[in-house]
């Protein structure tokens, strides 16, 4: 049992380093456009910007070390599977889940590392990555608005922006605190526009058809209600252009996203973008396991040995996955779905199917 535990893992071993080594590279490849426009067209510091893409790798390690799992298995059984060399296995009397149980057990180590990187090496480096950004000298104040996340470095104000498009904003919530123990107001708006001026350090918001909900102060139950064609707001950028960055929820680990998500409901705020991105840190790290139990009875119930027909396999799960997480998460951001059932419903969708099969595989 030992001889074939190793065998296992060494056929797997070599498709997993190949897929990591290559797909993290075509993913950094990606980013190279951005950094040379950086170097040739703003004259940065060449070791600045190699900083800045090194900062890239471990972000991109969450993404590719499942991928990189799931392909491996899919190549090494598939090319065992059309050898018949899983027959011949079983015909011994090996069962399935002797079969299996060493990859759950790497799977589940692979899950325990990604975890971690989740948890405390990616939000430093996202973070790290950001003040070398501020090192290289982008003075663009409209850089700290930011999509999907919310903007608390404007004084008196946390914003959240659904999309943007150059200086076109879609879906804007801004809350702004009247200090402790009163009611915060709250500006809704679907669309708006912004204009950076520099020179005073603020951003001009032009907000269109939304509302303006204030509680009153002396009765929290009774709102005032304002709807609007056109907002004009400024906000003040002295905040964030000073020396300390404010962490946004990428940049923070699961320690300070709970502490984060306890301050923003103390103020009667949605945190749904917050508990999102705790549950999807966590949910991320263990489909390393759930690719892993899924690709196993692929490759065998496939049968192909051919490298290109599981590299498309590989790839159609991977896109499923991704896609349904994407999908699950924006009906969380609409608040249809809880936000912990939305980031853990992929992985009990593919771990579901993938239980199955294997029961499958077992019994036949």
């Amino acid at each position: 049992m030992k001889v074939l535990r190793n065998y296992i893992l060494k056929e797997t071993f070599g498709p997993f380093i190949l897929s990591l080594v290559v797909l993290t590279t075509i993913m950094l490849l990606g980013n190279l456009v951005k950094m040379a426009n950086l170097v040739i067209n703003k004259g940065v510091d060449l070791i600045l910007v190699i900083k800045s893409f090194l900062y890239l790798v471990p972000f991109l390690l969450a993404y590719t070390i499942p991928i990189a799992c799931l392909t491996a298995v899919l190549l090494a059984f598939g090319r065992m599977s059309s050898d018949n060399e899983i027959v011949a296995i079983r015909s011994s009397g090996v069962s399935i889940i002797k079969l299996v149980f060493p990859l759950i057990v790497v799977g589940f180590i692979f899950s325990l590392v990604l975890l971690i990187l989740n948890d405390r090496v990616i939000p430093y480096s996202h973070y790290a990555a950001k003040k070398t950004i501020k090192q290289i000298g982008l003075k663009n104040p409209a850089a700290a608005l930011e999509a999907g996340t919310f903007i608390d470095s404007f004084s008196g104000s946390i914003i959240f922006i659904y999309r943007i498009e150059g200086n076109k904003l879609y879906q804007v919530r801004i809350y702004q605190p009247q200090g402790e123990g009163k009611p915060t107001r709250t500006i809704i708006a679907k669309r708006g526009e912004f204009v950076v001026l520099p020179e005073q350090s603020k951003i001009k918001l032009k907000l269109m058809d939304g509302t303006s909900d204030e509680a009153d102060v002396k009765d929290p139950e009774i709102y005032y209600k304002l709807n609007f064609r056109t907002y004009f707001m400024t906000l003040d950028l002295a905040k964030s252009t000073s020396e300390e960055i404010a962490k946004k929820p990428k940049d923070m680990t699961l320690d300070e996203l709970a502490i984060k998500i306890r301050k923003i409901e103390s103020l009667s705020i949605d945190t749904a973008p917050l508990v999102i991105e705790y549950h999807k840190k966590i949910s991320l790290a263990f489909s390393c396991l759930i690719f892993i139990l899924l690709g196993f009875p692929l490759a065998i119930i496939v049968h192909r040995r051919e490298k290109s027909a599981n590299f498309v396999l590989a790839f159609l799960i991977v896109a499923t996955y991704y896609l349904l997480l994407i999908g699950f998460e924006a009906l969380s951001l609409q608040n249809m779905l809880p936000p912990p059932l939305a980031m853990w419903a992929p992985n009990a969708i593919f771990g579901t199917i993938a239980l199955i099969l294997n029961h499958r595989l077992c019994v036949s």
